[in-house]
């Protein structure tokens, strides 16, 4: 039995206190199992039907495949004429399609605040403001085609308080990982007046205890300047090393990962000494930094397309000042030339955009532009895909439990007009979305 559900969930702010509470909303109306059904039924069953499932190792996909799904998980994958469909299932028939992963974007911000009209109208956004568009955002990002991101950076705890009500099924959206609040120096990228800013090793220190308390699974630190900054070098080195090595030291005892904002090569050169797991952007690295960074095995989210002409757009509609625009066009051709040593010399790379996911870029979503940047950049086809999939599950300690089709890992996959791996374009043609077993889009029948 099913039935038509929107949730609203309740949640303490992690930074106001326990007197404010703000509101979590299913921003769509979903059919979703009813509490008492799910409890009574078994898993159910669900196979798709004649698509090919590609190889994420290059090697041949598997065509006119069955693909049997119970509960969460897959539990076959096999040629159609010779695998038995279990009785009672649900058959999903995509012939000629083709089966990938459901996609991962690694630098995301559902609450995003960028300066100019946009940030003036949210200047005052209340708690329960907040939480409504973050879950809308978070909604519409999973019905794009991404089955999991990565939050750096969001505010007032509400994050949390997303991640808490989509895991229990309140809210539509990808499956979450964040890094709660940035931590920054006074004055530093993402600081603003008012705030209390982080400038000693210990007072990292005691930021970092914060948020493994709070429930992060990242910590992420401004290293250096940023497109978003008024004023200064986007290239300035904003913390001291043994600020970087604080952090890092205090992540790793509580099993965490640090990642930093980074658009200097000596701050990064620095935080990659001091034990950084990943560095976010990196519009101005050097082939020295980009070396130390493969010999630490240091992992790069590139968000390249938040620096190329096809972002423009998004800026405009948000009305974006002109100082903004300026500051993008300053790194742009500097992030591509970076993105291209990077590649190069192998540093491992995970998709992240910097953008809503689902945000409109160049006639798709940012975050298959992202992966269509990387192929113009000098990847593959398949090590496109492979950044948005496996390798966003690798950086994120996940790849055993998905990023890829395999039996016995959570069936978060999505179904394509053509195959990805040959021509990354191909993401532009998405007719199905799936994450742990349960179909949120399916537009095989239009």
């Amino acid at each position: 039995m099913r039935r038509l559900v929107a949730c609203l969930s309740p949640f303490r702010s992690a930074r106001t206190g326990p007197g404010l509470t703000a509101v979590v909303l299913a921003c769509a109306i979903v059919a979703l199992p009813s509490a008492a059904s799910a409890q009574a039924a078994a898993p159910t069953t669900t196979v798709i039907l004649g698509a090919s499932v590609v190889n994420l190792n290059g090697g041949p996909a598997v065509a006119n495949a069955a693909v049997i799904i119970t509960g969460d998980r897959i539990v076959t994958i096999g040629p159609a004429a010779s695998t038995a469909i279990p009785q009672g299932a649900e058959v999903i028939r995509a012939p000629g399609r083709w089966i990938v992963p459901g996609l991962m974007n690694m630098h995301t911000h559902y609450g995003l605040v960028l300066p100019g009209r946009q940030g003036a109208e949210l200047a005052n956004e209340s708690e329960a403001a907040l939480a409504l568009r973050m879950a809308a955002n978070a909604r519409m990002s999973l019905m794009s085609g991404v089955t999991t991101t990565r939050s750096t950076g969001e505010s007032k705890g509400a994050d949390y308080a997303l991640r808490r009500s989509i895991d229990r099924g309140e809210v539509i959206g990808p499956r979450m990982f964040t890094a709660g609040e940035t931590l920054n120096v006074t004055g530093g990228h993402g600081w603003s007046i008012g705030e209390e800013g982080l400038d000693s090793p210990d007072a990292f220190r005691r930021a970092v205890r914060r948020r493994a308390f709070d429930g992060a699974e990242w910590i992420k630190i401004a290293i250096s300047g940023g497109i978003a900054d008024t004023h200064g070098d986007i290239a300035a080195s904003h913390m001291t090393k043994d600020e970087v090595a604080a952090v890092t030291d205090m992540a790793h005892r509580h099993s965490l990962k640090v990642t930093a904002h980074s658009g200097s090569p000596g701050a990064t050169l620095e935080a990659v000494e001091a034990g950084l797991d990943c560095v976010e952007h990196g519009y101005f690295l050097t082939d020295e930094v980009l070396g130390r960074m493969v010999d630490k095995g240091v992992w790069l989210v590139p968000t390249i397309v938040v620096a190329q002409r096809t972002v423009m757009e998004f800026f405009k509609k948000i009305g974006s000042p002109d100082w903004y625009l300026a500051r993008v066009t300053s790194v742009g051709e500097s992030h591509f030339n970076m993105l291209k040593n990077a590649i190069k010399r192998n540093v491992k790379i995970a998709l992240g955009t910097d953008q809503f996911p689902y945000e409109p870029n160049d006639g798709t979503t940012a975050t298959i532009r992202e992966a269509q940047y990387y192929v113009e950049a000098g990847m593959t086809p398949l090590q496109a895909l492979r950044a948005g999939t496996i390798e966003a599950a690798t950086l994120l300690g996940i790849q055993d439990r998905t990023g890829s089709v395999e039996a016995g890992k959570l069936a978060d996959i999505i179904v394509t007009e053509a195959d990805p791996s040959k021509d990354i374009r191909a993401l532009r043609g998405i007719k199905l979305v799936m994450k742990s077993g349960v179909v949120y889009r399916n537009d095989l029948a239009k």
